[in-house]
This record gives structure tokens, C-alpha cells and sequence, in this order.
């Protein structure tokens, strides 16, 4: 398969997670590339997907192997979603369940939690998703209004959430709710629900949106469903903000990560595209315009797998902040979408057509700077630290 820049090698990259790389390559090619247009008509990939991706060892990577994870660290995690982005997939929920939920239960939930949840995820068996955003609150989760009563030994849920990633597929959802609706931050506490014949949770309708068709975001509700009181994350009310805070630097790493490689994927894709596209009796590439503008791609591309390798690196050894974390999402979101642009261009009509990748990519990249905490919120993090 074509690379970019064949050479390069990230420093925090082990002879196993080099190995871990070709294999997903190796998979996701098969498995995910050949699927894209069907996931679309579908709005969901298929369900045993997630299976076959557990089988082949790519769920979960750095979970502790006690739990059925693999044990290894962030750049394991990483591998995958840069490969993700190279199959041109724009489908797989990977993230949201591999990088992003699987910790939540692995930083804050009892040791009987884990151990009841966990294993599962690891083989897909169980699909995660996390019920953050409502109609009327996203970056400001301080102000969500799902509440969460205590009645015995259960909690009865009540709200309603949007743009919930996974939500077709999820088993278990992780909710963050009120149970304290006077405290602000310190009122809010998560919840684990598991969906299965779930009295009072409804998946309501699949979203249209942009791009990401084929990837399965509804809308959820929840009219007195009750979860056992032992579902409570951690077993302790009012930690769910700090719980939220801590985890915000994987999300958003990750997510600079993910649009760092499908830059990468664009450029890729506008170069084999140039060199075999023929305008006025020569390769679009001997253009000087076209030649320049993929060189100026290609080398941000560069810079910006070097600032994710050393966001990587930092998150690996447990150092990445909140301020560093930010700049990954935005520089690397911001990229991404403005390289993708870019590259669509020298596709001319054929770009804007969806069985394209490269419009699959444009379409897909729009709300990486949306979701995650918007550009703006980043620039203010950023901004604390100066």
C-alpha cells in the first residue's frame, strides 16, 4: 500500500505496535474499506463488525490485560485510528468505545464493575457509548438537566440526549446525569445502563448528517428507567465532572490523531489522483499549481504527525495536559479539514461526488472541530496557559 512518507517512524513506536499496524491495515482494508457505501445506506455498520474487531485484537488495547484488554498503552490506541483513517473508513465508532469509554469504566468504576463490564468490550460483544451532549447543552455539561433520583436500590433517569455516537449498537451506555440538582458540577454524577429490554430508554431517530453517514448517531431518551444503584460509576454521587475533566485529554488527543491521518489519507489519495488524471495532454501533476499546493499538504501533514507523536509520547508517560491536549485537537482538526479542502480540489468534479473518498473525507472532517469541545473552546484552554 502507498505511504506517504515510507521512512518515518514515530519515536514512541514499538516493534510490537509496529507489527500491531500492519495487522489493523491488514484488516480494516478487508473488513472496513469495501463497506463504506453500504454502512452509509444503512447509517450503521454492521453489528457483528464490532465482533470481527474484537476477534482480531483491536478493541481495547490498553486496558489491562486482567480485564481482557491488551495490556498495552495510548500508542496502541493510536496505531488504530491512524489506520482507520487510512482504510477511508468514516463508519467505525472505534474511538468513542476503544479510546474514550472503555476508560471511563477503567479509571472510576469498583473493581467489580470492571470485572462485569470490561471483558465484554474487549470482544465487542458489548458496544459502548457515552451520553454527554442534550438538545439545549453541549460544551457546558454543567448544565445538563437529565436528572438521576435515588428510589431503594435504584436510580430513576430521566432526560433526553443528542447526537449520541454509537447509539444504534451501544449495550452499555455510560449517562452523566444529575443527582443533585442544586450543586452544579458537584451535582453531577455517570451512570452505566444496560440497554437491553431497558424499561423507559428509547433510541429515538437516526441523525442525517453531513458526513460520518455510516456511522449510527441518534438521538436517546429516558422516561423513569431505572438502573440498579450499583450501576452508579465508582459508587459514589457528585464525582461524574472531575470524572468528565480527567478524561478529556484522551478524547481530544485522540481526535487530533484521527484528523491528522485522514490529512494524511487525502493527500495520498490527490497525489495518485494527479498523477494519473490527464489535462491538456500531461498528468495534472506537472502543473506547477498542483505540485505546489500537495508539497505545502504534504509538509503539514509532516508537522502535524510530529505534534501528535509528541502528544503521544506525553500521554504514554502520563504527562499530557489539558493546554497541550487542546492544541492537538485544534491544530490537528483545523488542519485536517483545510488539507482535505485542499486536496478535493484537484479532483475537480469528481471530488464532490460521495463515492469518492476524498469527498467521504470532506464530508466526515467538518465536525471534528465541533465534537470533543469546538475550536473555540480549545482556543480558550489554550489560552490559561499562557
Amino acid at each position: 500500500m502507498p505511504q506517504l512518507f515510507p521512512d518515518y517512524h514515530s519515536p514512541w513506536e514499538t516493534e510490537d505496535q509496529s507489527a500491531l499496524r500492519k495487522h489493523a491495515a491488514e484488516f480494516l482494508r478487508k473488513e472496513a474499506t469495501p463497506n463504506q457505501e453500504r454502512w452509509a445506506a444503512q447509517h450503521e455498520v454492521d453489528r457483528d463488525f464490532w465482533n470481527r474487531a474484537g476477534a482480531a485484537g483491536l478493541l481495547c488495547l490498553d486496558i489491562p490485560e486482567q480485564y481482557g484488554g491488551g495490556g498495552g498503552n495510548f500508542g496502541h490506541e493510536a496505531i488504530v485510528q491512524q489506520e482507520i483513517a487510512l482504510a477511508h473508513d468514516t463508519a467505525f465508532g472505534y474511538a468513542v468505545h476503544s479510546t474514550i469509554v472503555a476508560h471511563y469504566i477503567a479509571a472510576y468504576a469498583t473493581e467489580e464493575q470492571k470485572r462485569r463490564w470490561l471483558p465484554k468490550t474487549t470482544t465487542g460483544e458489548s458496544v459502548l457509548a457515552i451520553a454527554m451532549t442534550e438538545p439545549g447543552t453541549g460544551s457546558d455539561l454543567q448544565s445538563v438537566r437529565t436528572t438521576a433520583v435515588r428510589e431503594g436500590n435504584e436510580y430513576v433517569i430521566n432526560g433526553s440526549k443528542t447526537f449520541i455516537s454509537n447509539a444504534s449498537h451501544c449495550d452499555l451506555l455510560v449517562i452523566v446525569a444529575k443527582t443533585d440538582t442544586s450543586a452544579g458540577a458537584r451535582g453531577i454524577s455517570l451512570f452505566v445502563a444496560e440497554t437491553a429490554q431497558l424499561a423507559g430508554f428509547e433510541r429515538g431517530r437516526v441523525l442525517h448528517k453531513i458526513g460520518q453517514h455510516g456511522q449510527d448517531t441518534r438521538e436517546l431518551s429516558f422516561t423513569d428507567m431505572r438502573v440498579p444503584a450499583e450501576n452508579l460509576l465508582g459508587g459514589i454521587e457528585g464525582q461524574g465532572f472531575f470524572q468528565l475533566m480527567n478524561q478529556l485529554h484522551r478524547e481530544r488527543l485522540i481526535i487530533g490523531v484521527g484528523g491528522v491521518a485522514m490529512a494524511e489519507a487525502a493527500v495520498l489519495e490527490a497525489i495518485q489522483y494527479a498523477k494519473q488524471r490527464q489535462a491538456f495532454g500531461r498528468p495534472i501533476l506537472d502543473f506547477q499549481n498542483t505540485k505546489f499546493v500537495l508539497a505545502e499538504c504534504k509538509t503539514e501533514v509532516l508537522a502535524g504527525k510530529t505534534l501528535m507523536d509528541y502528544c503521544i509520547q506525553r500521554q504514554i508517560e502520563g504527562t499530557l495536559d489539558a493546554a497541550t491536549a487542546s492544541m492537538a485537537k485544534l491544530w490537528g482538526t483545523e488542519k485536517q479539514v483545510e488539507i482535505i479542502d485542499r486536496c478535493l480540489q484537484v479532483f475537480g468534479g469528481y471530488g464532490y461526488m460521495m463515492e469518492y473518498p476524498i469527498a467521504q473525507m470532506y464530508a466526515a472532517a467538518r465536525v471534528q472541530k465541533i465534537y470533543g469541545g469546538t475550536s473555540e473552546i480549545m482556543k480558550e484552554l489554550i489560552s490559561r496557559s499562557l
